[in-house]
């Protein structure tokens, strides 16, 4: 009989196993992905793969790796790339623009092309609905850890580009380079939003403290738009900086965050707000600066230890937008 321990060890080898498939599925969508070549890269059976992936994930392989090709589509053709929706198709995976097409407009009702066009009015509406969502606390529900510290400067420098403000702050815009950072993560499939915030305190900050981490630097990195992707395929790492040679352990595992160039913006206020300034970055500063997001993964940056303070109810953090120009 397996006991307790024994396995809580085996569900974490299996997350860490099938955390690094979805990672390798994402970054080679544009080749050919093969349940053979997926089996060994999470070390499983290639006989029984597909069984324990859809097992996993609730959806086959086939149908994860099409959504995927096309919510990442769908993303490319949001942020105001000059590509064309061939171009579009070719780098997401699709051996045609006529396959793509079909496969896009069964999905989100319409074509590519417009799809594109009607970004600004779908951005728009997303930018209401999150003014108007119903329920906002006085307290914060996703304050990651009460720590009655104050907040400390944010990690980046402050040559400003320009501000943008939202409701209820006044955001600095920056471009910067960042460097490449190794990172130990834990991850979560779901909706965003509460839920984050309880994964943090619950599962990422007792991690932290006991492996010694509580003090460095902490990344939240939500892949997926949610007005894409189902509510409950979003996929969501809680990061945390490590030194080069750390081996991970239990469910945690290790990546790299790409370097590059980011546009920066501190951001100091009530957690609901946050989506509203993701929101307003990439429909209002971005474009009016001849910007666009490329392939890397966004993220919010910030010290789990004094990123809230109690006192105001503020969560302060630097959201990082990849960026190349349009």
């Amino acid at each position: 009989m397996t006991t307790e321990p024994t396995a809580h060890a085996s569900r974490a080898e299996y997350t860490r196993r099938m955390n690094r498939v979805l990672n390798y599925i994402d970054a080679h969508l544009e080749h050919p992905l093969e349940g053979a070549e997926l089996a060994d890269v999470a070390n499983f059976s290639r006989f029984h793969f597909h069984r324990i992936f859809a097992a996993w994930m609730g959806e086959t392989l086939g149908s994860y790796v099409r959504r995927r090709r096309l919510e990442k589509a769908a993303l490319r053709l949001s942020c105001g790339s000059h590509e064309t929706v061939l171009e579009t198709a070719l780098a997401t995976g699709f051996n045609s623009g006529e396959a793509f097409a079909r496969a896009f407009k069964l999905k989100f009702g319409c074509t590519p092309s417009d799809w594109r066009a009607n970004t600004p009015q779908r951005l728009a509406a997303l930018a209401a609905a999150i003014g108007q969502r119903p329920g906002k606390q006085e307290s914060n529900p996703d304050q990651v850890f009460g720590n009655t510290d104050q907040a400390r400067e944010t990690a980046f420098g402050d040559s400003d580009v320009s501000y943008l403000s939202t409701k209820e702050t006044t955001m600095h815009v920056r471009i910067i380079d960042l460097p490449k950072t190794r990172v130990a993560y834990q991850r979560l499939i779901g909706p965003y939003g509460p839920a984050i915030g309880e994964f943090w305190r619950s599962t990422m900050a007792p991690w932290m403290h006991s492996n010694g981490f509580s003090e460095e630097a902490c990344y939240g990195i939500g892949y997926d738009d949610p007005s894409i992707t189902p509510a409950n395929k979003c996929r969501y790492d809680a990061c945390v900086e490590v030194p080069a040679d750390f081996v991970a352990s239990g469910q945690a595992d290790t990546q790299t965050l790409p370097g590059g160039r980011y546009a920066v913006s501190s951001f100091k206020g009530r957690v609901e707000n946050i989506a509203d300034a993701w929101t307003r970055l990439m429909r209002e500063w971005m474009p009016s600066n001849g910007l666009q997001c490329d392939d890397r993964p966004c993220f919010e940056m910030f010290y789990a230890a004094t990123a809230f303070n109690p006192e105001t109810g503020e969560f302060s953090c630097d959201i990082c937008i990849p960026v190349k120009a349009l």
